[in-house]
């Protein structure tokens, strides 16, 4: 199989980055319908409908306005606009859907938190989506920078590269589990299993990103790292608490 991956059907060439998508979002849907028949949620249908409301107007919001800043190059013709509404990326989607929910839930007056229900079916949809992403090559922009290391590929280009996505899906295939066995102890508190998940995703593509043939930075660092730092701010009072805990652990031994 050759990198782009670009099959034919009937004299159309198909984008599987496309239908990788949109099966992402299909499965992940279905799967977090799924864990909700199970579990016991405090939040009401209606209210439920209203949270993915903002979280889908936040992440498109999101995805976009980083999509953009990872390369902000203006210019001003037809073209270019609908490449602007194209571009995309899922980390400003995530912290864009999160800030969309929060929103939702003062305008409705939701108190519970309703982020550990999604965590479980958002790992699932980015897994799918970076499938399609590593058998776009490089007609997608998550490929990584020339490497001489032995996990290097050629990812359509003639070049051998850190193959950023395959990366990317054996972290997600790690933390999917962490995130179940945690969520099988049943020892943290409600909302808890989000926060592990947007803290420790995001730790991951703070440092994936200096593997990338970034082109646009900010006293060094490109737009998604600072995103990044953007998140561990907002869940600053998490991560010192985790740190706390951490050292309590090491001085008790």
């Amino acid at each position: 199989m050759n990198i782009p991956f670009e099959p034919v059907f009937f004299g159309i060439k198909i984008n599987i980055h496309l239908i990788t998508e949109y099966l992402s979002f299909f499965l992940a849907f279905r799967y977090y319908v799924f864990l909700r028949k199970k579990s016991n949620d405090h939040i009401s249908g209606g209210n439920r409908l209203s949270i993915i409301l903002g979280a889908i107007i936040g992440s498109f919001l999101g995805s976009r306005l980083f999509g953009f800043l990872e390369n902000p190059v203006i210019n001003f013709s037809s073209e270019s606009f609908i490449h602007l509404l194209n571009v995309k990326t899922i980390m400003g989607g995530l912290f864009g859907g999160l800030i969309g929910v929060e929103i939702a839930k003062k305008i409705i007056g939701e108190e519970q938190s309703s982020g550990d229900l999604f965590t479980l079916p958002i790992i699932v949809g980015i897994f799918i989506g970076r499938i399609g992403c590593f058998l776009s090559g490089t007609n997608e922009f998550t490929y990584g920078s020339e490497t001489h290391f032995f996990t290097g590929i050629n990812l359509g280009d003639g070049v051998l590269r850190h193959p950023i996505a395959l990366y990317e899906l054996v972290f997600l295939l790690i933390l999917f589990f962490v995130i179940q066995h945690l969520k099988s102890k049943n020892s943290l508190k409600n909302g808890e299993l989000f926060i592990i998940f947007m803290i420790a995703y995001f730790g991951f593509r703070f440092n994936i990103e200096f593997i990338k043939p970034n082109l646009f930075f900010i006293l060094g660092l490109s737009s998604i790292q600072w995103l990044c730092i953007i998140c561990w701010i907002y869940y600053r009072k998490t991560i010192v608490k985790f740190f706390e805990h951490a050292y309590q652990k090491v001085h008790l031994l």
